[in-house]
């Protein structure tokens, strides 16, 4: 969403209910990926690898018709998914970004897709991509997952150059460097900016822990050591009031204390675990997808789990995924299997409000605008892209 909280604009519409079979819109062909549809103004963003290139498309937000299409890189290959982009792409105003799975970010003009600047981490602030070889980790291995940042004119990516470029600010109408900082090399989740202890953090996940700097100069607050097999960090982190909270499917749910420009863990919690879905928060507590394919609630600034609901995934759990989204009190969820779910964001009890099945197989953060959900399956190659009108109108 436009605050990289999962939650809908308090400007859009919004449902709280789901229609028992919602209207399909419009459907059009996707080729392999696992990037997720982004909403920007009358276009709907995508990023598939058409023609067996990482391609960006535009197209009519009420049609489905393709405005332009550009490519963006060669496509990469491994054992553990399709041969296509899988960051997600990002509009603001009249510009729309996107990264490669080797690390080719680019910034297009909305209206006619033409490139404006591009940077690579690899070859411009020294990023290792390796793939699947040996014990690489994180985004070197797998490719980079994790969506940069705009805010203001800045744009925040987590590059993973390991000589002072782990995170980078650029300008992002030109693409010039503003700052580099840190080692780290890059895991997937991608940076949020927030108010813990009474200053603006930048909180970025990294292969080795998570990293809070000073989005104005890129200094280090502080560091929070979480250190996994192959850095498999994929969910976004959350948070609220004072505390921060991360995942690892090995280290657990973490909550990490932040008192001014430090950042202590305060609680870890296995039964919670979330592998690679990204939770969301409401009200001080988080929602999101366990580690036995359950739905979860935890509180925010405790760890302690309120509840757990089964039933609604049919994956195994190593491999099991849900797109969350906050829509009003409510939250919805796009499990892999096709299956959208809204329940009530209750921490007392679990209350579901409505469930229909829209769509085949996929690991989908769907977007949300004025009742209609955007989306995409085929997580294992071709798919499609498709509207749907949630407002039962």
């Amino acid at each position: 969403g436009p605050n990289r909280d999962g939650h809908a604009p308090a400007g859009s519409k919004l449902i709280n209910k789901l229609p028992e079979q919602p209207k399909v819109v419009w459907k059009v062909k996707a080729e392999a990926g696992l990037a997720s549809p982004i909403v920007a103004g009358s276009k709907v963003i995508h990023f598939d690898a058409a023609n067996k290139r990482e391609t960006l498309h535009a197209s009519n937000r009420e049609t489905g018709e393709n405005i332009w299409s550009t490519p963006i890189d060669e496509t990469f290959h491994d054992n553990q998914g399709p041969d296509g982009p899988r960051c997600t792409p990002l509009a603001d105003g009249e510009r729309v970004y996107a990264v490669s799975c080797r690390g080719r970010l680019v910034c297009l003009n909305l209206s006619d897709g033409k490139e404006i600047w591009s940077k690579s981490y690899t070859e411009d602030f020294g990023a290792v991509f390796i793939g699947e070889k040996g014990n690489v980790p994180g985004a070197a291995r797998h490719g980079n997952n994790g969506t940069p940042l705009i805010v203001g004119d800045r744009l925040y990516a987590c590059a993973g150059g390991t000589k002072g470029a782990g995170v980078v600010c650029l300008d992002k109408r030109d693409g010039k460097v503003i700052w580099k900082s840190q080692d780290d090399q890059a895991a997937y989740a991608p940076p949020v900016i927030a108010q813990l202890g009474g200053v603006e953090q930048l909180v970025c996940f990294m292969v080795e822990g998570v990293i809070a700097l000073d989005p104005a100069k890129g200094d280090l607050f502080w560091r929070a050591p979480v250190k996994t097999a192959y850095g498999r960090h994929v969910a976004a982190p959350v948070w609220d009031n004072d505390v921060v909270v991360v995942s690892s499917h090995q280290a657990g749910l973490i909550g990490i204390k932040v008192n001014g420009k430090n950042g202590e863990q305060a609680w870890v919690s296995k039964e919670s675990a979330i592998n690679t879905a990204s939770p969301v928060s409401v009200g001080g507590y988080l929602y999101g997808l366990g580690p036995r394919k359950n739905l979860i609630c935890v509180e925010i600034a405790t760890g302690k789990q309120m509840w757990s609901q089964d039933g609604y995934f049919q994956s195994s759990a190593d491999k099991a995924y849900g797109g969350f989204l906050v829509i009003g009190e409510n939250v919805l969820c796009l499990t892999d299997t096709g299956s959208l779910v809204m329940f009530a964001a209750n921490s007392k009890e679990f209350k579901e409000i409505g469930q229909t099945q829209v769509c085949g197989a996929n690991w989908c953060n769907p977007a949300y605008a004025d009742g209609r959900l955007y989306l995409r399956d085929g997580n294992k190659g071709s798919g499609e892209w498709m509207c749907l009108d949630l407002s039962g109108e």
